[in-house]
């Protein structure tokens, strides 16, 4: 894992892709998105703009949002 840390707010690395399609998601961001064992992710995929990650807590604002609770 090459890690370039830019500030407290931003982090950039590179990870390897595993032989069953995993990869690590770097302590440092576990950390700075409160990322624990168990945790449930969102992957969002477009094939012309990439790969986002979401933690799934996310959606639970959006959805009180959206039925206006």
């Amino acid at each position: 894992m090459e890690k370039i840390k830019t500030n407290k707010s931003k982090y950039v690395g590179i990870c390897k892709v595993g032989e069953k399609g995993q990869i690590v998601i770097p302590k440092e961001i576990r950390n700075m998105f409160d990322i624990n064992p168990g945790d449930s992710i969102i992957v969002l995929c477009d094939k012309a703009k990439g790969i986002a990650l979401l933690k799934a807590d996310v959606i639970d604002s959006l959805t009180d949002k959206v039925l206006n609770q």
